[in-house]
């Protein structure tokens, strides 16, 4: 669309009064699928009606961030008169939103002054994207400088240490932290440490973390839940899941996918047929694919293929094609593991015929 001729102000005198969107609205507005276009930093084109807005150049900037738009938001930060720090971090995280991790990177040498926000948002990025290592590299420079680590920071290195199993480097921001006090044990902190330990193989500390919490939210819950099914402690896994529901805590889809996946480690097929009645008639979850999956998973290592084939077929129709060549493949592999031969043909067929019905 082309940018209008009318002055700026003669263009708001216009239409001011006719439309007025306020800042606190736009995410409403988004939801609701309207399609925003520049026109000026402070016009924008929602339809066919021009709106005022009151907002300066970063929230615009953000916005489009925000709808993955890298493009246009890119118009809108070299339009924008005097950068600050602020619009070069959204940059940052913009293009590490939609993958782009290399013009993140660019944005973030290309910064004349870096701040924690911009630091924070490319090493955030990284983890994003699975550049764990980078983000590591990165977190070591920010230390060369007189930049003081906040905790979005140090959740985002404890994330990747957990996926690198560093657990020296996460034992070192642990002693850190307790030492320097300059960031509280903040519920989310002391989860991604918790989950940090049992990913490097410590579970009894992650134990320890857990039970010193004097608050914890569903989050909390469900990594400690996954950390024990991880390791193998399916009882265990399901009695915190029950104590959850006793603290009145309601869990949610990745409370139930974590359960189910330690009756799966645990060959506890009843306790996880028991779970899904409970998913269903006390909490009211509808199950979805990655459920069906550990459902499938879990009922295949126990043996009980009959039961595992009525599941998959049941849910046949709600589901798309790959989701349920993922459950005839979880089939596959367990009828292999227990020598069912004349099954795991059956389901080479199937998850054949599926996967080459797939568009």
């Amino acid at each position: 669309m082309e940018e209008s001729e009318l002055p700026l102000s003669k263009l708001v005198d216009e239409i001011y009064g006719r439309v007025n969107i306020e800042v606190a609205n736009w995410r409403v507005m988004l939801a609701e699928g309207f399609n925003f276009v520049l026109v000026k930093s402070s016009v924008l084109f929602v339809g066919e009606e021009y709106c005022v807005v009151c907002w300066a150049e970063d929230d615009v900037l953000a916005m489009y961030c925000v709808l993955g738009d890298v493009v246009a938001a890119r118009y809108v930060f070299d339009e924008i008169p005097s950068l600050s720090a602020f619009s070069w971090s959204v940059m940052i995280s913009g293009y590490a939103k939609v993958g782009d991790v290399d013009s993140a990177r660019l944005f973030f040498d290309e910064a004349p002054e870096k701040d924690k926000g911009i630091w924070g948002a490319m090493i955030s990025g990284y983890v994003q994207n699975s550049c764990f290592k980078e983000s590591l590299y990165l977190f070591r420079l920010m230390q060369l400088t007189d930049i003081v680590p906040d905790e979005s920071i140090f959740l985002s290195i404890l994330s990747a240490c957990a996926h690198l199993g560093a657990s020296d480097i996460g034992v070192w921001i642990h002693r850190h932290l307790k030492q320097s006090k300059l960031v509280p044990f903040s519920v989310p902190l002391i989860t991604s440490l918790l989950d940090m330990y049992a990913k490097c193989g410590d579970l009894e500390t992650a134990k320890r973390l857990f039970k010193s919490m004097q608050e914890r939210d569903i989050v909390c819950w469900n990594a400690m839940i996954s950390s024990l099914a991880m390791h193998g402690d399916g009882k265990g896994a399901l009695q915190l899941f029950y104590d959850m529901e006793k603290v009145g805590m309601k869990p949610d889809d990745i409370t139930f996918i974590a359960v189910f996946t330690a009756c799966s480690y645990s060959g506890m097929a009843h306790g996880g047929l028991k779970l899904l009645d409970r998913m269903l008639s006390v909490h009211n979850i509808e199950p979805k694919s990655e459920h069906y999956g550990c459902l499938v998973d879990l009922l295949s290592r126990a043996g009980l293929f009959e039961e595992a084939m009525v599941i998959i077929r049941k849910i046949t129709k709600s589901l798309n094609g790959s989701e349920v060549t993922l459950a005839w493949r979880a089939f596959l592999s367990a009828c292999c593991n227990h020598g069912e031969t004349q099954l795991a043909e059956l389901a080479a067929e199937i998850a054949v015929k599926i996967f080459a019905q797939a568009p």
